[in-house]
């Protein structure tokens, strides 16, 4: 079952339609659904999807003289891969014809000169044909590359898709049936990464599934966060040490450099810039003070990532001679609740005023808002503020088994005035509801409920 990707569908069959020549760039990391896209785009369509391998060119060239010889029911045996692209795009001047080719970094590697091959190919047919041409590829770092000014395929794709990471609406999706707090649970854990999403078993309980999934050594995701750094990452070890640190909630350049031990400041910039260009941590600095680089801070954002990092990293090797369930109910149930999802949780809200926004309009900013409270004394950070024309509007995320009441709302908002936030309006976002005797209109108010309304 394909689930979500309506805004890039949208943006794929539209091109796909053109009666011209159009060259697409798709590229995002490992499991994020690029290929199952592409196959969800081309099902209805006169279509060629080659994936390439890690082997020498010769095999690729064969096994490709052999897909498309099969397609047009010819025996063809290319010399090389500017002959097959020649064939293909003059197939394409009398007729539509989509050609895929996945794991474009693989085939990159072993044919010397690629780019610049397929940029000459692509000048040559560029006014006469409409083939269709897609590149997709995972590694991230050398899909970049291509759309660099150095690059000789730099403005020949028309449209670029980065697929991220779908957000927590998308992601449940695959998981309808389960209450609202289990699907902000699930999430909190699984993240937004199709393949992972499509494992769980909506028989099974939240517990169940982290159990089965996660915590079980023969089970597919186990050390799938590791094993997705091995692929990209040199320096492991040097990973796994940042990891290890921000997961447990140090997000300052220099905590997590005092914390993890690295040797130096350099070495430390390096392991974060490779992690942020694979999308497993990003940085963030405040709303209110963008290019302050002593404020910004980095977080894990993968949520299995940092799922693997809290506990099953950390508690290895308890884990190696527990039992699972065991293992669960001492190490992950009470924090998972009381401290990890309460964190994903703002996250979500984050994310839910994007999607409202992206149809209503009603903020060109959203993100932290760095303060300095001069009666106490101290400084800090609201982990949600929005800005517009008007001003600003903060939000609080309480993920609490209490209803959030008159006297709590009265002390939040006294606590931004005492910073001077000067907001127009307060949102709240309540797990367990509201126990209100006056609702104002400078409030918002959201429930577990309104997260997973159609906008």
């Amino acid at each position: 079952m394909f689930v979500g990707r309506e805004e890039e569908l949208n943006i794929l069959n539209k091109v796909l339609k053109s009666a011209k020549n159009q060259n697409i760039l798709i590229y995002g990391r490992r499991r994020v659904g690029k290929t199952e896209l592409i196959s969800e785009v081309i099902k209805d369509k006169n279509a060629i999807y080659f994936e390439a391998s890690e082997d020498i060119a010769a095999n690729d060239i064969e096994r490709l003289s052999l897909l498309i010889g099969e397609y047009y029911k010819l025996p063809l045996s290319f010399k090389d891969i500017r002959e097959a692209l020649v064939f293909l795009f003059e197939k394409g001047i009398q007729e539509d014809l989509v050609f895929v080719i996945d794991e474009y970094p693989y085939l990159r590697n072993t044919i010397i000169g690629l780019d610049s091959i397929i940029q000459n190919v692509i000048d040559e047919y560029r006014h006469k044909s409409k083939l269709k041409l897609i590149l997709c590829g995972s590694f991230v770092d050398v899909m970049k590359n291509i759309l660099e000014y150095e690059n000789p395929l730099y403005g020949r794709f028309e449209t670029i898709v980065d697929l991220k990471q779908m957000d927590y609406y998308d992601a449940s999706k695959f998981y309808i049936n389960y209450s609202p707090e289990d699907k902000i649970a699930l999430y909190s854990v699984f993240g937004g990464i199709p393949f992972y999403n499509s494992l769980i078993d909506e028989e099974q309980s939240v517990e169940e599934n982290i159990i089965n999934l996660l915590l079980s050594s023969s089970s597919v995701l186990f050390k799938e966060a590791e094993n997705y750094l091995k692929l990209e990452v040199a320096k492991i070890a040097s990973a796994n040490a940042v990891f290890d640190v921000v997961a447990t909630g140090s997000s300052k350049f220099s905590d997590i450099l005092n914390r993890s031990h690295l040797p130096s400041s350099a070495a430390l910039s390096d392991v974060l810039s490779k992690l942020n260009s694979m999308e497993i941590i990003k940085k963030e600095a405040p709303i209110n003070d963008l290019n302050n680089r002593k404020k910004t801070k980095y977080y894990i954002d993968d949520n299995l990532t940092l799922f693997y990092y809290s506990f099953i990293y950390r508690y290895r090797s308890q884990l190696a001679v527990m039992d699972k369930r065991a293992f669960y109910k001492r190490y992950v149930e009470k924090e998972l609740y009381t401290s990890y999802i309460p964190r994903v949780f703002e996250s979500i809200c984050k994310q839910f005023l994007i999607r409202k926004n992206k149809r209503d309009d009603l903020f060109t900013l959203i993100g932290k808002y760095y303060y300095d409270d001069p009666k106490t004394k101290t400084n800090g950070e609201f982990d949600v503020v929005t800005e517009d024309e008007k001003g600003y509007v903060f939000y609080e995320c309480k993920y609490i088994d209490k209803k959030i009441d008159d006297k709590m709302i009265e002390n939040e908002i006294k606590q931004v005035v005492n910073t001077g936030l000067n907001c127009y309006k307060y949102g709240f976002f309540s797990k367990s509801g509201y126990a209100l005797k006056t609702v104002s209109d400078n409030l918002i108010l959201y429930t577990l409920e309104d997260l997973f309304k159609p906008l």
